[in-house]
């Protein structure tokens, strides 16, 4: 059978739309030879969500990305995918964009629910969850860095400023003299430093003998130290606070005029009696010796005893 032109043109023209539209519905996320379902989710920013994106449930790839238009009322993103398996989960399912890397794009992941009853089905709009990428973490940690570093630029620039505003060249000369300075004390210290060393290294052997000294010493206050630990110390300050308070009673005693020594101490009449004593017996002692034959008469016939004369140098 011979085919006219007309007809084979007919044919090509056919074949060449219907290979358009299936390459096209390809490139959009659908096959015409595979009945799937649709459903909706609703973002406040699809943040980088392509048509033809995947749609992923638990990492398997379950469908595509159909569409991506603008609510024009509210202006949120209504995005509508599809489903191509049979797996099936309720209405109270999460649809989450989620991924975009450095070089990937955003996909959405279905979370499944299977505690509602109610089993979605094509054209139900399910919830919407956004999960933060890589980008827009790496985005909130360096803002804070970014506005840090350049506040730290702002203070850095207004130090410099500072800092050449006191540093003239007259600052800048004293600074020169100050380095020049502890460059000098540095040399200093290096030569006291040499010195010291000969020293402690010429008298090493008297340091030595030293320090043995003083380990002696130290063992003798701790073998000092054992012994006063040995001691008594309570008995010790018992005992001196008896006799503390022996003396305590015997002068209270003294001073109340109790017993001998305290009337000794007291009695005024004592002390004047004793005095009138020690004046007789000064008198008698001087009138002996100024006539002892008053005292010593040894006389075979007697003789008249003489009179007794109060002594001329007496003023009382």
């Amino acid at each position: 059978m011979k085919l006219s032109k007309e007809l084979k043109t007919g044919l090509l023209a056919v074949f060449a739309i219907s290979t358009f539209i299936l390459g096209y519905n390809y490139l959009k996320g659908s096959s015409l030879f595979q009945t799937d379902r649709t459903f909706y989710a609703i973002y406040d920013n699809v943040e980088g969500l392509d048509v033809s994106s995947p749609v992923n449930v638990n990492g398997l790839r379950v469908g595509k990305v159909k569409s991506i238009e603008i609510d024009q009322k509210t202006g949120l993103m209504v995005v509508s995918f599809s489903v191509e398996n049979d797996f099936e989960f309720s209405k109270e399912s999460v649809a989450r964009i989620y991924g975009g890397g450095i070089i990937g794009g955003k996909s959405i992941a279905i979370i499944p629910d299977f505690e509602s009853p109610q089993t979605a089905r094509s054209g139900d709009t399910l919830q919407s969850q956004i999960e933060e990428g890589i980008m827009e973490l790496v985005n909130d940690r360096l803002s804070p860095l970014q506005k840090k570093i350049e506040s730290a630029i702002v203070g850095v620039d207004s130090l410099m400023f500072s800092i050449n505003d006191i540093l003239n060249e007259n600052a800048r000369e004293d600074l020169r003299g100050v380095i020049t300075n502890l460059n000098d004390i540095t040399a200093s210290f290096a030569v006291s430093s040499t010195k010291l060393q000969s020293l402690l290294t010429v008298n090493e052997t008297k340091l030595n003998r030293t320090f043995s000294n003083l380990d002696t010493t130290a063992e003798n206050f701790a073998t000092l130290s054992d012994s006063l630990a040995q001691l008594n110390f309570n008995k010790m300050v018992t005992e001196l606070e008896m006799t503390i308070a022996n003396f305590k009673a015997l002068s209270e005693n003294l001073n109340s005029g109790e017993g001998t020594l305290g009337k000794l101490l007291n009695d005024n009449t004592l002390y004047d009696n004793l005095e009138h004593a020690t004046r007789q017996m000064e008198e008698l002692l001087q009138d002996v010796k100024l006539n002892p034959n008053r005292y010593i008469n040894i006389s075979v016939f007697g003789k008249r005893n003489i009179p007794y004369e109060r002594p001329q140098n007496r003023t009382d």
